[in-house]
């Protein structure tokens, strides 16, 4: 190039090659500097502008590399926007992308950053439409994920990490994860990456392939995943299945843990496949046998065992007689005379008991069996023990509204009836008469030992005072006692030997009565008349009102013997029988004076006097 011709370009150090351009030396050395400019110009190809173009690195330098891309000025781009500007060499090529032809100085404006995002966001469209498994670095962490390079940035959800929960996503960091495209922006162009779906689909994939490779009865290896209080997860290379509680043992088992740790290989068999829901059930005891099969041969109905309580709940205990069966001991089981509240009241967790076998079902794997069996039953002989009549001791264990339950030994009760406390009395609570732990004595009335019952007695320790009744009381004998009770109809009244008489309402006093407290009540003491005894009834009638009668009439014919009455006013009212007692008092006098004075001894009449006599 000629000293006196020289062009200015982006680059100061830079001088334009003419010769470059296809302008001959001569030819700049004949035509004045605006003709080779334009000439210049004329020579530089058309290009346009936010487009990506093919350069080529003509100059290196420390802060910027030179560019041609075939147009009148070379393009500056900063080193930084290479990813590696020590690599970079003269006549390398690149792309870039055209920002602008000419600033206000006329410099052409290209970026190798903006070109490299263009290229890498055509190859990230080609790569999600062609299925979006592309292979990146993960760079850092964000607010809800990671970032992870596939060519450009795009955005991993914490969610979209693995199949789990991730407690760390720190520990991705830096590694090169392989992941699906599953959202593009195009007006921002960023995108969002999953490396969950890609283990969903290569699960599925296992999984498929997996179940059509096994069947029912295989024996697998696998790793104990996951516990839960119905079963544990076990991993098979991948693919999960159900190990249900009931399929772990023949025997019972509360919780898996018993057998069973996370991360624990165990042998597992192949129980059932469903290929539509893609599951697989695993069962450890589907490899032994079954001890059910022949266990009513082993344990017949009627023999003796021993076993250990693996189990209690309210309804009874459950006895492991060997591994695998189990026998249940029924509440209702345990004694042959005490009421059990609770199987711990016998047994506990671990012991070793002795049992009986009651009944064996093995189509529904049950036992019964029976732990007061195995020793005697005390109402076998309980007949002997204690005989109708005979007199026996016990002590008031409870009170109910209908008697008493009386313990005679340990769990042998009697009960005693209300209606066989008393003879005379009517009993309506047992706590009149008796108290719980009072220890009492009473008479053997019946022994049941089919249905474990006694009936025991208390009145009939004792005469019955009503066999004897007319040798105590007469009718039309006038009577004291207590009032014990009102009722509506009448009052009670307490003799003795516990004898009660009843005064009906119509027989308290000389006039009608509507309410029996207001005449008597509870705890008065009274006179009255017994009108008439029924021992077949058991029944005493008194009458108040009669005996006021009796009193009334007494009056009038003198004093007769007998109690001192209380005292109560007289009305002179007529009596139901139609008698005036002031009437039938003054007839009584009258009658009593006649018959004095009939009685009466007459005066003997003077004797008649003597003639005198002769002299």
């Amino acid at each position: 190039m000629s000293k006196q011709f020289q062009f200015k370009t982006a680059d100061p150090e830079q001088k334009l090659d003419l010769a470059a351009l296809g302008i001959a030396p001569s030819t700049y050395e004949q035509y004045p500097e605006a003709d080779l400019r334009k000439m210049i110009a004329e020579s530089v190809k058309e290009i346009d502008e936010h487009t990506i173009l093919k350069g080529r690195i003509v100059a290196v330098r420390e802060s910027h590399v030179l560019v041609d891309v075939g147009y009148k000025s070379e393009g500056v781009i900063p080193r930084d926007e290479f990813p590696n500007a020590d690599a970079a060499r003269v006549g390398d090529e690149v792309e870039v992308f055209l920002v602008q032809k000419e600033d206000r100085e006329g410099n052409l404006i290209v970026s190798k950053g903006e070109a490299d995002r263009q290229r890498a966001w055509e190859r990230t469209k080609d790569i999600f439409d062609r299925g979006g498994r592309v292979t990146g670095k993960v760079m850092r962490k964000v607010k809800g994920g990671l970032m992870v390079d596939i060519g450009l940035e795009a955005f991993l959800p914490s969610s979209q990490i693995s199949l789990q929960n991730i407690k760390n996503v720190d520990d991705y960091l830096g590694q090169d994860i392989e992941v699906k495209i599953i959202k593009l922006n195009d007006e921002r162009k960023n995108a969002v990456v999953s490396r969950r779906e890609l283990l969903d689909e290569e699960r599925a994939l296992r999984k498929r392939d997996f179940l059509g490779g096994i069947k029912v009865g295989d024996i697998l290896r696998g790793k104990v995943k996951n516990i839960t209080d119905f079963g544990a997860f076990i991993d098979l290379d991948g693919i999960d299945g159900l190990l249900h509680l009931t399929d772990m043992r023949w025997g019972r088992i509360g919780h898996p843990s018993e057998m069973l740790q996370i991360g624990q290989p165990v042998d597992v068999m192949t129980i059932g496949i469903d290929y539509d829901k893609e599951r697989v059930s695993l069962g450890i005891k589907q490899m032994y046998d079954n001890p059910w099969l022949d266990v009513d041969k082993k344990y017949p109905s009627g023999t003796h065992v021993a076993g250990r309580v693996v189990n209690i709940l309210p309804y009874g205990a459950f006895i492991e007689l060997e591994e695998g069966v189990e026998g249940l001991i029924h509440i209702s089981e345990f004694s042959w005379t005490r009421k059990v509240n609770h199987p711990s009241e016998f047994v506990q967790l671990n012991d070793q008991v002795k049992v009986m076998v009651l009944n064996v079902d093995q189509f529904d794997q049950k036992i019964s069996l029976g732990l007061r069996q195995t020793q005697d039953n005390p109402w076998d002989t309980i007949e002997q023990r204690y005989p109708e009549g005979a007199r026996v001791k016990g002590v008031v264990r409870n009170l109910t509204t209908y008697g008493a339950f009386v313990e005679l030994e340990d769990g042998i009760d009697g009960l005693v009836h209300v209606s066989d406390m008393s003879w005379t009395r009517k009993v309506n609570h047992p706590s009149e008469i008796l108290r719980k732990g009072q220890e009492i004595e009473a008479a053997v009335l019946n022994v049941n030992p089919n249905e474990r019952k006694i009936a025991l007695g208390l009145k009939q320790l004792v005469d019955d005072p009503w066999d004897h009744i007319h040798d105590h009381y007469k009718e039309g004998e006038v009577i004291t006692g207590k009032i014990t009770n009102t009722t509506s109809f009448g009052a009670f009244v307490q003799l003795q030997n516990d004898i009660e008489g009843l005064i009906h309402i119509s027989e308290l006093a000389d006039r009608p009565v509507s309410n029996v407290k207001d005449v008597v009540k509870v705890g008065d003491d009274v006179i009255g008349k017994i009108m008439r005894i029924d021992a077949s009834e058991r029944k005493i009638a008194v009458s108040i009102k009669a005996y006021e009668i009796d009193k009334a009439l007494s009056v009038a014919t003198g004093p007769t013997v007998e109690p001192k009455p209380p005292q109560q006013p007289v009305e002179r009212k007529r009596f139901e029988s139609g008698i005036d007692l002031e009437e039938a008092t003054r007839a009584a006098a009258q009658q009593k004076a006649d018959a004095a004075q009939a009685e009466e001894p007459k005066a003997p009449e003077a004797p008649a006097p003597e003639p005198p006599a002769q002299q």
